[in-house]
């Protein structure tokens, strides 16, 4: 891995607690959280206390924090695992790590502990190169470079926004698949990062993300939830819409993506046509301007599809009203 330069001022750790008891998961990431800033959010949801050990510089969001800034008519984008995104909304750092409280730190094919936050803000700072794949994966990294043929006029890269890790053990698998291959996991530890391709679309997972908040933060957004939706990871789709969303964006910009392997999770066969073929106008310069041209393109194509398109659509132009409100307020909120 590149050598990187980690300003702990520039960092907060956004963590979804859906557990009360956050101390045996806190302990487990002690070695690689103890010198960040943390956000933690409470699934509104949830009763009980929260338990979090010492020894960590964490500001802790409840139910009541969440209505005093969004409204309590609107809290409700924040439920579940969706409560993440309200630590994204609150956060004034550029940089942003997401990890739920059900993950432990992994270790590579050496046995070493894998240091997420030094290896996220690696792929952040070194640039993206999605518009000519490299096939030595991420050229930028301690031990790679361009292969011979990579054109030299691209070569210099694009900023990289998002940054989307994988896991081990429970596979990220939608729920047919679940019930299908029940006693299946992944213990294949891949030491590998790539740049996905511009105009190309993959499903985005908020267990293990990074991105740059500066220029992608508006982007990723709790818009699309099911009627009905439990709070069973195979049945959330709001980070997959969102990660579609942000992909649609980056490309747009000039902004670049990257992950390892993804993989599939079901009902986004009915959206990826429109994915594939929705185009941002040049008017559009910001994120912010990105997600409000996007959510009328859903709301005209999707809408007559299923309303729930209609609602996300006008959940997404709610939330850009959000981050601007919000966004312009003190970084005590």
């Amino acid at each position: 891995m590149s050598n990187t330069s980690i300003n702990d001022n520039e960092v907060d750790i956004v963590i979804a607690a859906i557990n009360s008891d956050l101390e045996p998961f806190m302990n487990e990431w002690r070695p690689v959280f103890s010198q960040f800033h943390l956000i933690i959010v409470k699934d509104p949801d949830m009763n009980g206390e929260l338990h979090i050990p010492e020894g960590f510089n964490v500001d802790v969001f409840t139910k009541s924090d969440i209505d005093r800034v969004v409204g309590s008519s609107t809290s409700i984008l924040f439920s579940g695992y969706s409560c993440r995104y309200f630590g994204y909304l609150v956060s004034r750092k550029k940089y942003i790590i997401s990890i739920d409280d059900d993950c432990i730190p992994a270790r590579d094919t050496n046995g070493d502990l894998v240091d997420v936050v030094a290896q996220h803000i690696a792929n952040l700072q070194a640039p993206a190169t999605p518009f000519f794949f490299n096939t030595l994966y991420d050229p930028y990294r301690k031990g790679a470079d361009f292969v011979r043929g990579y054109p030299f006029s691209l070569r210099s890269g694009v900023t990289c926004a998002l940054s989307c890790g994988l896991w081990l053990n429970l596979a990220d698998y939608d729920a047919p698949t679940q019930a299908l291959k029940p006693e299946q996991r992944n213990s294949r530890y891949v030491d590998a990062v790539m740049t996905v391709p511009v105009r190309s679309l993959m499903p985005v997972s908020g267990i293990n993300i990074a991105f740059n908040r500066e220029v992608a933060g508006p982007a990723l957004f709790p818009a699309l939830r099911l009627a009905g939706e439990g709070k069973l990871r195979w049945e959330t789709v709001e980070d997959i819409w969102s990660g579609m969303c942000v992909k649609v964006i980056c490309d747009h910009l000039g902004l670049g993506v990257k992950s390892g392997i993804p993989y599939v999770v079901k009902l986004m066969e009915e959206v990826v046509p429109f994915f594939q073929s929705v185009r941002l106008p040049q008017t559009a310069v910001t994120a912010e301007d990105c997600v409000v041209d996007m959510a009328k393109s859903v709301k005209e194509q999707l809408g007559k599809v299923d309303p729930m398109f209609a609602r996300a659509a006008d959940a997404m132009g709610d939330w850009v009203k959000l981050w601007k409100s919000v966004g312009s307020s003190s970084p005590g909120v």
